[in-house]
């Protein structure tokens, strides 16, 4: 657990490090004539949707596992629990305007704050769409969750307050992360456009809450994980192009053109560029999500099981009582 804290520790250093270099750093000869390539409004909804229905179905399978056994003499305290998720939803809300406030008090840095909000947006993507680090935030983080269930039932006192606060640790850190990953997108196509994926994506995000807690439907929520995910994976390599593009305008990263032309609608859907920074960029931070879920699955699954061991299990859906 130390450990994995200090690795933690130093990888946020090194974030603070690089973006703190970003904000001192002067920029390169830039054209202010030169058109810049912007994502077309249909793919800012798209992505914006995609990020909140996958930060939501994951809060749904946290929230659905810890709730799973809170059943009989204990289903009323899944109220408590509940109210925890929604001061949860509202702490997210409150994020999302004190992030915003913290933009517009860094609105002087100009296309830098674009870029630096794009860098932390990425990586942070890549922690999450590393699947080493997938299997452990589901066998672990889950896992305290349950040991934090356990311990407030086996409470004296206080129980209301620790239903409360679990519901809220269940959901929030989703809801942080939706916050972060918004802000590269709304600083390029605005908030109202970045709000429209926001409502289609906690559409939804409801759509499935309503399937798991009221009507009580088992959905192939593996399934639905991996495909979210591919998804995600898009919308990383979607992002990090323009990131890439941005670099470039700032002069920080060098800008070689390809030897043929690129269609512009692929710009404006997908941010792919001609230039050959641009599609290493993107190319990289494909290999390290697909590398990551090779791998995985080879020390996971396919190396016990040529072994003639147990294969690990994988995370899945919540346990049968949440569903």
């Amino acid at each position: 657990m130390r450990t994995r804290l200090v690795w933690w520790a130093i990888g946020l250093a090194i974030l603070a490090g690089l973006v703190s270099l970003m904000v001192t750093a002067s920029t390169g000869p830039t054209d202010p004539t030169e058109a810049h390539g912007h994502q077309s409004h249909a793919t800012v909804v798209f992505n914006s949707a995609v990020i909140v229905f996958r930060e939501g179905l994951e809060a749904i399978l946290i929230f659905a596992a810890v709730t799973a056994s809170l059943l009989g003499a204990n289903q009323g305290r899944r109220r408590p629990v509940a109210a925890g998720a929604g001061v949860a939803f509202a702490a997210t809300v409150l994020t999302w305007f004190l992030v915003q406030a913290l933009l517009q008090a860094a609105a002087p840095l100009g296309a830098r704050l674009e870029a630096i909000t794009g860098f932390i947006a990425i990586a942070v993507l890549l922690v999450v769409m590393n699947w080493f680090v997938h299997n452990v935030y589901w066998s672990q983080w889950i896992g305290r969750h349950h040991r934090q269930r356990r311990k407030v039932l086996e409470r004296g006192g206080a129980v209301v307050a620790g239903l409360v606060a679990l519901g809220f640790t269940s959901v929030y850190r989703e809801g942080f992360e939706v916050v972060l990953f918004l802000q590269s997108l709304q600083l390029q196509a605005g908030t109202a456009t970045v709000l429209q994926g926001v409502a289609i994506g906690l559409a939804g995000t409801a759509a499935v809450g309503v399937l798991t807690f009221w009507l009580h439907h088992k959905l192939p929520y593996r399934r639905m994980l991996v495909l979210t995910g591919v998804l995600l994976a898009v919308v990383l390599v979607v992002m990090t192009g323009g990131t890439a593009l941005t670099f470039q305008d700032l002069g920080w990263l060098p800008s070689t053109p390809l030897p043929f032309a690129v269609p512009g609608w692929l710009g404006a859907w997908f941010e792919i560029y001609g230039t050959y920074e641009t599609i290493a960029c993107q190319l990289a931070a494909a290999i390290l999500v697909v590398g990551s879920y090779v791998l995985a699955e080879h020390l996971k699954v396919r190396r016990p099981a040529r072994a003639g061991g147990v294969p690990a299990r994988r995370p899945d859906a919540p346990p049968a009582g949440a569903a």
